[in-house]
């Protein structure tokens, strides 16, 4: 079912788009390994460049156009025509150089640093380089006109935009652009202020902080970021409400519970079946962990984003950025969709009843649109109750719009734990209840995003990503238990739990908006001391990270560099030692695309890492040596991203 398009209103990103205010001086942001940038405007003398200056020139095309003009404006950042005569060579030397720890040390370089402008990893040469070809644009004139504005919209284009913002942005800046991990992008906040064109290369080239370069990946053409930069500098429209019976109407029972086995029918070891997301091919395949073949590959709906087991482990349940909810029967001889359901417009959690006594009984799905979560049955997905979840924020503040994050279930209480984004509460709904009720709502803080367990099952640890903070939740006694600063936009994904050998139990994120990882004690009885507290900070090469994982058996914790801004870097997977405490070695695991997503077998032996790109590949690494055993590639391997081991994602092992 094709939503309409007035329901799919969101915005451009993955994390911080437009938050860069206008920096300060020099370059601005190095894009993805593919980019090829090009100065917007350079204009200046006729007399050819010298040789320093021009490798200058390509230097700055590469790191500094997606921010800067030569004479064309401001952009992200100002128009640079002329800086030479405003600053000195060295002090814009400092500044490219590494614009944060110069900061520290020189006032005015204090004054304009926002945070936006990053390190770009040039040597000095090549610093010197850039600073070369800027001096020889001296007298090339910068403009001061005002931002060239949206242009109107048909009908047909609008429709069009509408269906691109869907599916591109709206994760990250919230169906009305109200922002949450991305900040707001509405008209009178950002957009018009931009204009179309600085719009433009921001959606073609990308931002620090996790904001994709769309069109220098090829996944936006030229004429697709010219409507939705227009788009997104006109007001939103209002998307509708999506209730029980239109819920219902989505539903389709594939196959009825009487006509399924009640044993498994595989001579494979079903436990060990690892689900890849193919993103762009709205798919998932299911692979044999033991034998490394592709055992199926179903088509599952638009841009899935999780998925999860069931208690038991025999279905899978998918639920992607359609709203659409898909239950896969792994018994089966070959593993097959058995029921359907639509549930939201838009999407990213859904979780099944685990505790004792309500294994695979229901399954839980929270909207990103409309503001609601929704109860089925969990052996058909029968729609069984919708529930509204609007309400002011934690300070009180009226809200348009409020998002259900992650979602996780209680294997200890009949309670699912879910976190309301914009919101700032976690909410308790308790499914031994009739009717499904949110039975609570804790106060926690701005913007809930991604999160998972503890290694008790006790604390509920989540993201809260404006704030740069993981909130603990003690799902006991339903109380606020800690807000921790961490780092610059903390992003989890469940999170990792191991044992460090000073502190205890601890459990650990990484962080979208700087390099770090960051180790917080969680040992409260048996190291008070230390608990819910940051106990080490590891550096991470580049400057953003997604995903982290590690597993009882190992004496490792991998982690990406997915959203590092030097070339190639993004290419690599990090390795940190339980045992030394220290990070024990990064390495290339792809010449090509995006390394993200860590997923064990269910031994506990192997490491499964995702290449997203087109020509996508799984990368198959021994978890004792460090070393490749297997890459699975192939042409229907389309933007591999989440990897999902049924018996660690039904027992929620990370």
């Amino acid at each position: 079912m094709r939503v309409p398009t007035v329901r799919r209103v969101n915005v451009v990103g993955i994390a911080a788009i437009f938050a860069i205010v206008l920096l300060g001086a020099a370059c601005g942001y190095s894009p993805s390994s593919n980019s090829s940038g090009t100065t917007l405007q350079t204009g200046g003398a006729d007399a050819p460049l010298s040789e320093e200056a021009a490798a200058g020139q390509a230097a700055f095309d590469q790191q500094c156009a997606a921010c800067h003009t030569i004479g064309g404006g401001p952009l992200v950042g100002p128009d640079l025509a002329g800086i030479t005569d405003l600053r000195a060579t060295d002090w814009l030397h400092s500044w490219i150089i590494d614009p944060a720890a110069f900061a520290e040390t020189d006032p005015d370089a204090e004054a304009i640093f926002t945070g936006g402008m990053p390190a770009l990893g040039l040597s000095d040469a090549e610093t010197d380089e850039v600073i070369a070809y800027l001096e020889s644009t001296s007298e090339v004139e910068g403009s001061s006109a005002a931002p060239e504005g949206p242009r109107d919209l048909s009908a047909v284009e609008f429709d069009e935009a509408s269906e691109i913002f869907f599916n591109r942005c709206a994760g990250c800046h919230g169906t009305l652009r109200a922002g949450a991990t991305g900040p707001a992008i509405q008209p009178e906040d950002r957009t018009l202020e931009i204009g179309t064109t600085g719009i433009e290369t921001i959606l073609t080239k990308g931002l620090p902080g996790g904001m994709p370069a769309w069109g220098d990946a090829g996944i936006l053409t030229e004429g697709e970021i010219d409507l939705l930069a227009n788009f997104i500098q006109l007001d939103p429209p209002t998307p509708p409400p999506l209730d029980l019976t239109q819920i219902t109407e989505s539903w389709n029972l594939v196959v009825p519970v009487a006509d399924r086995p009640t044993e498994s029918q595989t001579a494979r070891d079903w436990e060990d079946f690892t689900g890849v997301i193919l993103r762009d091919a709205g798919q998932v395949a299911i692979i044999d962990a033991g034998t490394k073949e592709t055992v199926a590959v179903i088509d599952t709906g638009f841009a899935v984003h999780i998925l999860r087991s069931s208690a038991t482990g025999r279905y899978f349940i998918a639920v992607g950025r359609d709203g659409r909810v898909t239950m896969i029967d792994l018994w089966t001889e070959t593993p097959e969709i058995v029921a359907q359901v639509q549930g939201c417009f838009d999407a990213r959690s859904v979780e099944a009843s685990k505790v004792e006594g309500f294994e695979d009984k229901y399954i839980i799905e929270g909207c990103y649109w409309p503001p609601q979560y929704v109860v089925f049955d969990g052996q058909t997905l029968e729609p069984l109750v919708v529930h509204d979840i609007l309400s002011p924020d934690i300070n009180g503040k009226e809200l348009d719009e409020v998002r259900v994050a992650a979602i996780v279930a209680s294997h200890f209480d009949p309670v699912w734990v879910m976190g309301l984004k914009e919101s700032g509460y976690v909410g308790i709904v308790d499914y031994s209840q009739p009717d499904f009720p949110l039975v609570k709502k804790i106060e926690a803080d701005l913007f809930l995003h991604d999160g998972g367990w503890d290694h008790t099952g006790r604390y509920f640890i989540t993201a809260a990503n404006a704030q740069n903070k993981l909130m603990v939740i003690d799902v006991k006694t339903q109380e606020l238990v800690a807000g921790i600063e961490t780092g610059k936009v903390p992003h989890p994904g469940r999170g990792a739990n191991w044992q460090d050998p000073e502190f205890g139990w601890v459990y650990a994120t990484t962080h979208i908006g700087e390099g770090k990882l960051t180790l917080i004690g969680a040992d409260p009885e048996g190291n008070p001391e230390h608990a819910w507290k940051v106990v080490r900070e590891v550096e991470i090469p580049g400057t953003g990270s997604l995903f982290l994982k590690t597993h009882p058996e190992s004496q490792w914790v991998w982690m990406d560099t997915a959203l590092s801004n030097v070339e190639g870097e993004n290419q690599q997977a990090c390795v940190y030692s339980i045992e030394k405490m220290e990070m024990e070695k990064c390495f290339q695991v792809a010449d090509h695309g995006t390394v993200v997503h860590f997923e064990y077998n269910k031994a506990g032996d192997e490491v499964w890492i995702s290449v997203w790109d087109r020509d996508g590949e799984v990368v198959i690494y021994d978890d004792e040596t460090l070393t490749e055993k297997h890459r699975i590639t192939g042409d229907w391997l389309i933007t591999p991203t989440g990897k999902f081991n049924v018996f660690n994602t039904a027992n929620d092992i990370y």
